[in-house]
């Protein structure tokens, strides 16, 4: 396997991990925004207040986007286990 491939590899396992996860931090980064304005508008400075809501968005998230994100993975993986074949040392 020459070092172009391991990059190749590398590079794919880096970018599925990155479309995989930027639906849940989007989310969690749009709400945390929204929470922060919310508490800079009416003084309320509880840090509580920013988890529950962030919590919340990020499960409803990964109950909507999880079957994708699992045949996604899945789908990598077999391309992955498929490509052993073809290592030559």
């Amino acid at each position: 396997m020459s070092v172009g491939e391991i990059i190749a590899l590398m590079r794919d396992g880096i970018m599925q991990v990155l479309i995989l996860i930027a639906p849940v931090l989007g989310s969690a980064l749009i709400i945390g925004l929204v929470v922060a304005i919310f508490q800079a508008t009416t003084s309320i400075q509880e840090q509580t207040l920013t988890f529950l809501p962030k919590l919340l968005i990020i499960l409803i998230v990964l109950a909507l986007l999880g079957g994708w994100m699992f045949s996604t993975l899945a789908d990598y993986t077999r391309t992955l286990f498929s490509q052993i074949a073809n290592i030559s040392i």
